[in-house]
């Protein structure tokens, strides 16, 4: 047998979808709005100024007099040829300085300003000034010269490891704000989407629960259902159909087969009765006995079905005794004496006078049939709503006493009854709001106790 598959949750499984899928496709979209950018030099220029700072840093020394000047390097070299206009500005804490290149006169007067900083960038403010003027980097690093300021406005390309930390934030600047929003925004509204689309699913689900199999053509709503699953609300109404339309013709069946049985084995009575006296007589009219209880089940079996009387007030004692005086003739046949007794007068319960007959007849018919043919079955009705059928027979093992309720359930596997006398008085029992459970006789048999609510007081 295959294990039972796991629940999910379709409110979780479709907010972390979607939001996988829409943090994809703004992956994507942004992977092609900045390429498109860098493809057009919009975006990203592979070029900063800490590269043109650094070869000067590299460059920068003293002479004797303690000058600054600048060593022939080949990266210094290199960045002349490679940068036409080429500018920097170095300037150390004593006021000397050197430059190369055309500097730029607003960057050219701030001379020593600046000294307290350590590192700056210098630019312009967007749409009022020259968008042509490049904004300068201004740095202080340790050089052979010792300490100095460097401040250039040049790029130099920019290395493969800056390039992609810095589409790296670029990516995330545009991308986490807008992914978080969009997740925000999946999480609070697909569960609200959810639920009221399978608000008309849950409504269903209670109509489903509170189908009771005796009740037939219950069928589920299938209004306010989202597409997807009317097509399954639909198959489980047709299958219900089915199974009503079935147990019908079982019913049926079973009616008609008890009311044609009913005749035959009344014809049958009749004919063993002008037997002469004698062991075969009396086996016979027992399996007689056991033939007709097993028609009355049947009919029983499709009167639970059926709209049952209003409930009446009922004497159990009444009961008992006409139970008694029905059945003394077959117990004392089979080789027992039947005891009635009453701890009161009267018991009155509120309930189907009939349906107690035949649960009460069930249970004395089974203490004959396996109650070892001898001793007394004794039939005690309590003043609390009880009734006790009691033998001496072997009496029922533990762990049977719950499954011989069952229907078809036999002890023995070559018994000839058919299973059916106790579950109908479990349902008989279940219909008065009781139940019936099996005990230790008080003699070493088995004691089948029916309990009942007791009627209220008469007002």
């Amino acid at each position: 047998m295959s294990e039972q598959a796991e629940h999910y949750c379709l409110r979780s499984q479709l907010s972390w979808r979607l939001v996988t899928l829409q943090a994809l496709l703004l992956a994507m979209l942004i992977v092609c709005l900045i390429s498109a950018l860098c493809a057009t030099g919009f975006l990203i220029v592979p070029r900063d100024e800490d590269h043109v700072i650094s070869i000067v840093q590299g460059a920068v020394a003293r002479d004797g007099k303690g000058e600054l000047i600048l060593r022939p390097t080949a990266e210094l070299q290199k960045l002349r040829d490679d940068t036409p206009d080429l500018w920097f500005l170095v300037r150390d804490r004593q006021g000397r300085s050197l430059t190369e290149g055309a500097v730029p006169p607003e960057f050219a007067r701030i001379g020593d300003a600046l000294d307290q900083i350590s590192q700056a960038r210098l630019g312009w403010q967007m749409f009022e000034d020259d968008p042509r003027k490049p904004p300068a980097r201004l740095k202080r690093v340790n050089s052979d010269a010792g300490p100095v300021q460097v401040l250039t406005a040049t790029q130099g390309p920019m290395s493969s490891v800056k390039t992609a930390l810095a589409t790296t934030l670029a990516f995330l600047a545009i991308a986490l704000p807008g992914l978080f929003l969009m997740a925000c925004a999946t999480f609070i509204a697909t569960p609200m989407v959810v639920k009221r689309a399978f608000a008309g699913l849950d409504t269903t689900a209670d109509e489903a629960r509170r189908i009771d199999f005796r009740q037939r053509g219950s069928r589920l709503s299938a209004d306010h259902l989202p597409l997807e699953v009317a097509p399954l609300v639909t198959a489980i109404n047709d299958a219900l159909k089915r199974l009503d339309d079935g147990y019908s013709r079982h019913q049926r069946f079973v009616a008609d087969a008890a009311h044609e049985l009913r005749t035959p084995i009344a014809i049958l009575n009749t004919r063993l009765e002008s037997l002469p006296p004698g062991p075969e007589k009396t086996r016979l009219l027992e399996d007689s006995a056991r033939l007709a209880t097993l028609a009355e089940q049947l009919l029983d079996i499709q009167r639970f079905d059926q709209c049952r009387n209003p409930f009446v007030r009922v004497d159990l004692v009444a009961v008992a005794r006409n139970v008694a005086a029905d059945l003394a003739p077959l117990a004392i046949a089979a080789g027992y004496e039947l005891s009635l007794d009453t701890a009161t007068d009267r018991v009155e319960i509120l309930g189907d006078r009939a349906a107690l007959e035949r649960a009460l007849t069930n249970l004395v018919q089974n203490a004959i049939q396996h109650g070892g043919r001898r001793g007394t079955i004794t039939i005690h009705v309590g003043s609390a709503a009880t009734i006790d059928v009691s033998d001496e027979g072997d009496g029922i093992p533990q762990d049977q006493r719950t499954r011989i309720f069952d229907p078809f359930y036999r002890l023995a596997p070559l018994d000839r009854g058919a299973g059916l006398g106790l579950n109908m008085v479990r349902e008989i029992a279940r219909l008065h709001g009781g139940h019936v459970s099996v005990l230790d006789g008080p003699k070493g048999g088995a004691c089948f106790r029916l309990t009942l609510p007791p009627a209220p007081f008469a007002s």
